[in-house]
């Protein structure tokens, strides 16, 4: 239980869940997407309209390389990073790799006021993000060493959940 990797749409709790799972585990909680600002001193939005999508992908590998190298670690992933294969084989060989798996009208919901990133820049919300669904959860599905559903609970709730079935999966070497 050296390295978690939460993988997941936007939306599905991966920062507000892993923070909490990270503290219940005593390992170092990382967000990808804030180390990459961090990194780089601009906002994924300015990245992306700078670089566009590929420059964005780019660093965010390079960045993913680092953080998955690290002990310690529970990492909350970008939704888009598991869509380059080279990303979902660091993540699915250097740890666990937990799919918050949520649908699409929970993330309208908790997405609703959120102006921040840049591929739910669309006219249609819903449209976008059933796309985006079509397209990532086969490869979530494919990358995962674990599946949480993403119900309507709190955080802390989640975090439980997850924390529990990790522990199941260390002891037994299967997912649950």
């Amino acid at each position: 239980m050296n390295r978690i990797f939460l993988i997941g749409p936007m939306g599905s709790g991966k920062t507000t869940v892993g923070r909490v799972l990270a503290r219940r585990m005593r390992l170092d909680f990382h967000d990808l997407d804030q180390e990459i600002e961090q990194r780089c001193g601009v906002d994924v939005s300015t990245i992306f309209d700078i670089e566009g999508e590929a420059g964005f992908r780019a660093r965010e590998q390079s960045m993913l390389d680092e953080l998955t190298q690290r002990d310690r670690i529970l990492l909350a992933t970008g939704g888009g990073s598991i869509v380059d294969p080279t990303n979902r084989g660091m993540l699915a060989e250097r740890g666990i790799v937990v799919w918050l798996e949520t649908d699409v009208d929970q993330q309208l919901k908790r997405l609703e006021r959120d102006q921040r990133r840049p591929l739910l820049q669309a006219p249609d919300r819903r449209e976008r993000l059933e796309k985006l669904a079509q397209t990532r959860n086969p490869l979530y599905r494919e990358c995962a060493h674990l599946t949480i559903r993403s119900a309507n609970i709190s955080p802390a709730a989640m975090a439980n959940r997850a924390h529990r079935k990790i522990v199941e999966y260390m002891r037994s070497g299967k997912p649950s």
